[in-house]
Order: C-alpha cells, then sequence, then structure tokens
C-alpha cells in the first residue's frame, strides 16, 4: 500500500511538471508569433489586417474541435490526448517555418537598381519626361521575370495553416490539463497547483519575446546571401529578420513537451481524509462524505460513444443556464479582445512610438522645387538622412545626383534638397530621433510590468471560480466552452479589427516587387497610439461594468449555498440524533425485557 501511495504521489508530481512545460512551450510559441508580426508583414508583403486574420487563425484551430475534446476528452485517457496535442503543436510550428525554405530569396525595394549590360551605378535622379510616369506617380518599369514564374498562391498561406494546426494541438492541454489536476488533488493543493502552472506559463512569453528579439536581429536570409551586400539595418523599416529560427526552435520545445504524458496513467485515485481507515463499523455509519470531494468526478466511469453525443446538448444547456458562468464568460469575452489586440501589436507599437521620433515635421516625402529636375516614383521607399537631420523618403526627394560606394556604406552626393548650395551628401537609412523617445521607454516598460502583474493576479482566482461554481461532471465542458467562446468572439475577430484600425494611420505603404500594394512602412504615431490605446481603454471599462451585476449574483448564490449547507447539517444532524435515540430505546427495552426475564427465572427458582 505503502509502495502504490508513493507511486501516486509521483504521477501527480510528474504530471504538474509535465503541464507546467506543456504551458511554457505553448506560451513560448505564442509570444514568438507576436513578436514576429512586423517580420512577417514586411517578408510577405501583407497589412496588418492580414497579420490579424494570421494571428486569428490558431483561435480557429481551438474553434474547430475544443468542445469536443473538452466533452469527450474527460471521458477518455486525458494525459495522452494532451500527447498528441503537444505533437500536433509542434508539427503546426514546423509548417509555420516551411515558406522560408521553398521561397526565393527576400528583395526590398530600392531607389539604386543596376540596369541591364552596364556595370555603371544609375543616378537616384533620374531624367525624363511626364511621359515617362504612369498614372500613379511611379517611372515606368519591366515588371521581375521572376514574377511570370510566381505562384498565384501566396506563402503566408502556410503560415495560416500551420497556425490552425497549431490552435487544434493546443486545444485539449488547458481543460483537460486543469480538470486533471482538479480532480485528483486536494481542495487545498488544487488552487496551488494551477497557480503554479499559470506561474511557469507566465516565463514562457519572456523567452518567446527574447527569442524574437535575438531572431530579429538576423538577416532573415542568413547564410544564402553576402552580408556586405546588404544595404539595410535592422532599424530600417525594409528590415526582415531569421523570424523562420525561432519556429523552428519553438517546434521542437513543444515536441519535448509530449513525451512525458505518454508514460502518465490514465487516472490517479483521488485523496480521501486520513484516518478514516481507523474508524470502527459503529463510527463508519454516521460518517458521512466528506465535502472536500464533493467537487471531484471519476474519470473512470466508462460509457459508449452514443451515450455521450446524446447527452451533449442538454448539458451545454444545463452549462449556459447558469447565471455567474454566463456573466464569468461575457467579462472575460470582453477582456481578452483588449489584451489580444493589446499584445499582438504591441511589439509594433513600441518600434513606431519609441523608435521613431513622434513627429514626422523631419521626414520629407513630397516633390519641393529642390528635386522638380527629378522624376521621382512617388511610391517608393528608400530612406536616407542627409546632413541636416532630416530622413528623405527616397534619394531622389533628397536631389541626389550621384552616389559612390555600395552596401551599408553608399553616399549620394550633390544632394540639392539637403543644402541650398546643392552640395551636400545623405547616407542610407533613417536618421536618428533627437527626441526624449528613449528616456521614456523605461518608464513604459515599467508601467508595463505592473499592469501585467495586476492583470495576472485574477488568472488562477478565475479558473477556482470557474470549476467551482458548476457542478463537477461539468467541468471539463465548462473550461473547454469557455475556451471555445473566448477564441471564437476575441481571439479570432480582436487581431483583425485591432490591425485595420492601425492600418488606417499609415503614412506611406510600400510595394510589392511584381506590383500592388505592400507594408506600411512608416505610421502616424500619434494617430496610432490614440487608436491603439484608445481602444484597448474602451474594452476593458465595458468589462469592468459587466462585473457589478456578476458579483451581485455570486454574492447571493454563496449566500444561498450557506443556507444550505447549514440546513443541511441540522437535517443530517437530526437524523442521527434520531437514530442514536432510536438506538438507546432499542437497548434499553432489551434490558428491560432481560431484566425482566431474569427476575421470573429467580423467582421461579425460589418457588
Amino acid at each position: 500500500c505503502a509502495q502504490t501511495l508513493s507511486e501516486d504521489a509521483c504521477c501527480s508530481s510528474m504530471f504538474l511538471v509535465a503541464l507546467s512545460f506543456a504551458y511554457f512551450a505553448k506560451a513560448l510559441s505564442g509570444s514568438y508569433m507576436k513578436s514576429t508580426i512586423t517580420q512577417l508583414e514586411r517578408r510577405f508583403d501583407i497589412p496588418s489586417y492580414l497579420i490579424g486574420v494570421i494571428d486569428g487563425s490558431f483561435e480557429i484551430g481551438n474553434l474547430l474541435v475544443i468542445a469536443f475534446v473538452s466533452y469527450f476528452g474527460a471521458k477518455l485517457h486525458r494525459p495522452k490526448v494532451i500527447a498528441v496535442g503537444c505533437v500536433l503543436m509542434s508539427i503546426g510550428t514546423f509548417i509555420i517555418a516551411l515558406p522560408h525554405f521553398i521561397i526565393g530569396r527576400y528583395e526590398f525595394e530600392t531607389s539604386v537598381r543596376g540596369v541591364e549590360n552596364s556595370t555603371l551605378n544609375p543616378s537616384p535622379c533620374p531624367v525624363g519626361s511626364p511621359a515617362d510616369l504612369t498614372q500613379d506617380g511611379q517611372m515606368s518599369e519591366v515588371p521581375a521575370k521572376s514574377c511570370e514564374s510566381e505562384s498565384n498562391l501566396s506563402m503566408w498561406i502556410y503560415v495560416l495553416l500551420g497556425n490552425v494546426l497549431r490552435g487544434i494541438g493546443e486545444t485539449p492541454v488547458q481543460p483537460l490539463g486543469i480538470s486533471y489536476i482538479d480532480d485528483f488533488a486536494t481542495e487545498e493543493n488544487a488552487a496551488l497547483y494551477v497557480g503554479c502552472v499559470q506561474t511557469i506559463s507566465v516565463v514562457g512569453p519572456v523567452f518567446g519575446y527574447l527569442l524574437g528579439s535575438l531572431c530579429a536581429k538576423i538577416y532573415v536570409d542568413i547564410g544564402f546571401v553576402k552580408m556586405e551586400t546588404i544595404t539595410i539595418t535592422p532599424a530600417d523599416a525594409r528590415w526582415v529578420g531569421a523570424w523562420w529560427l525561432g519556429y523552428l526552435i519553438a517546434g521542437v520545445i513543444t515536441l519535448l513537451s509530449a513525451i512525458p504524458f505518454w508514460f502518465l496513467p490514465r487516472s490517479l485515485p483521488t485523496s480521501e481524509p486520513q484516518g478514516s481507515e481507523k474508524c470502527t463499523p459503529e463510527q463508519t455509519n454516521f460518517i458521512k462524505d466528506p465535502p472536500l470531494l464533493n467537487h471531484k468526478y471519476s474519470a473512470d466511469k466508462h460509457t459508449t460513444f452514443t451515450a455521450m453525443a446524446k447527452d451533449f446538448i442538454p448539458t451545454l444547456r444545463i452549462l449556459l443556464g447558469h447565471p455567474v458562468y454566463l456573466i464569468y464568460l461575457c467579462v472575460t469575452i470582453i477582456q481578452l479582445n483588449s489584451l489580444i489586440g493589446m499584445v499582438t501589436y504591441k511589439p509594433k507599437y513600441i518600434e513606431q512610438h519609441f523608435r521613431q521620433s513622434a513627429s514626422k515635421a523631419n521626414f520629407l516625402m513630397v516633390v519641393t522645387a529642390c528635386n522638380a529636375n527629378c522624376f521621382c516614383s512617388a511610391t517608393e521607399w528608400d530612406p536616407v538622412c542627409g546632413e541636416n537631420g532630416i530622413t528623405y523618403v527616397s534619394p531622389c526627394l533628397a536631389g541626389c545626383s550621384s552616389s559612390a560606394g555600395s552596401g551599408k556604406n553608399t553616399i549620394f552626393s550633390n544632394c540639392s534638397c539637403v543644402g541650398a548650395a546643392g552640395n551636400f551628401t545623405a547616407s542610407t537609412g533613417q536618421c536618428p530621433h533627437k527626441d526624449d523617445c528613449d528616456r521614456m521607454f523605461p518608464y513604459f516598460l515599467a508601467l508595463s510590468v505592473i499592469t501585467s502583474f495586476i492583470i495576472s493576479l485574477g488568472g488562477t482566482p478565475g479558473y477556482m471560480l470557474l470549476i467551482r461554481c458548476i457542478k463537477p461532471q461539468l467541468k471539463s465542458l465548462a473550461l473547454g466552452f469557455h475556451a471555445l467562446a473566448t477564441r471564437t468572439l476575441a481571439g479570432i475577430p480582436a487581431p483583425i479589427y485591432f490591425g485595420a484600425i492601425i492600418d488606417t494611420t499609415c503614412l506611406r505603404w510600400g510595394k510589392k516587387r511584381c506590383g500592388g500594394t505592400g507594408a506600411c512602412r512608416i505610421y502616424n504615431t500619434a494617430a496610432y497610439r490614440i487608436a491603439y490605446l484608445g481602444l484597448t481603454l474602451s474594452l476593458r471599462t465595458i468589462s469592468f461594468i459587466i462585473c457589478i451585476p456578476g458579483f451581485v449574483l455570486l454574492s447571493r448564490q454563496l449566500k444561498k449555498e450557506e443556507r444550505n449547507a447549514i440546513h443541511g447539517v441540522l437535517a443530517n444532524g437530526s437524523t442521527e440524533l434520531e437514530a442514536l435515540r432510536r438506538e438507546e430505546f432499542v437497548i434499553s427495552n432489551c434490558d428491560q425485557l432481560q431484566q425482566t426475564s431474569d427476575n421470573t427465572t429467580d423467582r421461579e427458582t425460589r418457588l
């Protein structure tokens, strides 16, 4: 018996560690996805709202199977179902990185292009006539030959499909894992175990964003191109980091997290109060089931698939009829809209707001009299920094007539717009900002950490409220439907409409190599800040208002449960007292009969 108890404790600890690692892995890969949205935008030349669709595809994968996994998975071998989910997450992560190995090398737009059959550097200031310009203000160009063989199917489809598979694989981890812990842990330890899992999961995004930062500093085609020929730096709006490398690392970590679950048992014995085996049979008759096991649900009850399917709709109706659960669901949906939208575009917000000047007066994007002789493209993006501290969208708009050097060391000279004399120079890249953004950034980070800490305080109490306010057999379904609703109404739409609103603040769109609008190169940071923070604050305020009736209903439910518990104790006490009285009465009658019998025997003996 002691050996069995030791094995059960070992299995419980192993499951807790395995689930924590699985939470860490899925949080790492999810946060890395958030950190690469800018890289994906630039690599595939897509707008922010389309990045929102890709990010929301993870929730679409959850939506497809989460209700069924949560309901039927609770009646199956839960650890092995979680293991299968981790393997699917790993495969999906590898698929996301696949386009890098089947797509061509990254080519960014630049005004300094090679001329066919010539080894001379072309002038940054092309000379021609207005007839040479197209309707959209671009110099007429011959499309690249590689465009003819380019597939009609965009490569970002693979990223979307991989993220959908990640969502499918993540489905069983939360509902089945949390319900498994709650079923086979004591009431006082269940909250502690859930808190440990949530704490470990918080560490995942730290490493995810750190990995994203490291990969973003590495050029996307590292090892395939000569870095001396790259004319841009990580600070440039056209730079694309090695986004694919982080997905390979995250995929391996997720695959490793699946291994322990294959060796865990289907279920563990529920914890029972110690000392009950020492009770006498008479004491056992009066000992009722302890209240701490009222929320437990045995996973060993086997039933047919048909019976489970018939019971699904009535069970779901009972769950949604619970007012506290319904209000908690509405509150979390609105709060997650705010949270998911904020987290998805936070890296972009930091980049746009703190790495570039808040004032766009220092950014020249239009034609002035100094470059009137140059027929510049209105959509070209190849920023240069003039000696006067002003950033020009292209050397052409700076009025530069010649260039020297190569790569990052290219110097443009005779720039008529940089100085009055017309003999000033300009270098590649944007000018460093001169405002106080660097001083404000640490305060922004500190405020973000404090806010995240406050938000995380409600994680474990929210889970405990969710699984305690409903019947024990509904726990897995409640967790699963909660995840289903939040992903459908928050995880999918939030990145899309946040991205669409952010796209309205774009000042300059890039162009694709084969024509068409690409990713945004620069935003109006003031409008970006108002749209991004204003929408987040509005959603949070609405959720706080809805919390008020939830607290009222919860307090009423708690008072009702307390009254029912008191009445139950009194009823049980009266029943037990009546039983004791009957037993005493029977014993008393037996004693009287025995005494009468003894007296009769004595009288007969005397006679």
